[in-house]
């Protein structure tokens, strides 16, 4: 399978690309600065930005599915909404259908999921960045695309284990899962159409 990938440079999609890979997909990544990536007989980069709808279609083309695991990463304005509009717009013309998108627990109807203390650690420091998810959650919603929106607890650099929780029970409390297990979990719904339309966390 072929592989649009967005956020590439980040913590989850460097997981993202090298499972992928092992795998055997190959994938097409745009990124702002591609020396970050080592290049790979898999993995086409394009330089250019997310917010730019010309590279995003040039990302887009050709693909079977996209991956989309923008962050924000310290920037003053959160891309997840912005960038996610334009990805959804560049899918239309080629007829792409299906995209994952990583967001995070605590997300609209998920915030009972996440412990009282981090609730409040959220509308203290990342109430930006949460709108955004929120908003880029609403836009996926209502692209008319195969979606699936995958919500995970607080990430990890640790390894992948493959012992995780997911599923879209409101019970399932959020806690600390590797990127690694997230990026394993998201390439599973590349071939898995039970969380079609559907926001599972996994943690």
């Amino acid at each position: 399978m072929h592989i649009a990938l967005f956020g590439a440079t980040g913590g989850t999609g460097q997981q993202v690309l090298t499972q992928a890979i092992e795998q055997g997909h190959t994938l097409t990544a745009l990124v702002r600065a591609p020396s970050r990536l080592p290049a790979r007989p898999e993995l086409t980069t394009i330089s250019g930005d997310v917010l730019d709808l010309a590279a995003v279609t040039a990302c887009v083309a050709g693909a079977d599915a996209v991956v989309c695991a923008l962050g924000s990463h310290g920037s003053k304005t959160p891309i997840e909404a912005l960038g996610t509009e334009r990805i959804l717009a560049a899918m239309q013309e080629p007829g792409v259908r299906r995209i994952i998108v990583v967001t995070s627990l605590g997300v609209g109807d998920s915030r009972e999921q996440i412990a009282w203390p981090f609730r409040l650690i959220m509308d203290l420091t990342l109430k930006p960045i949460m709108a955004a998810k929120a908003e880029q959650e609403r836009l996926v919603k209502a692209s008319g695309l195969d979606w699936t929106i995958v919500r995970p607890g607080g990430l990890t650099d640790g390894p992948k284990t493959g012992r995780y929780r997911f599923g879209l029970d409101r019970s399932l409390k959020g806690s600390r899962i590797s990127r690694a297990d997230v990026a394993e979990f998201v390439l599973r719904q590349l071939t898995d159409e039970t969380s079609l339309h559907r926001t599972p966390a996994v943690t």
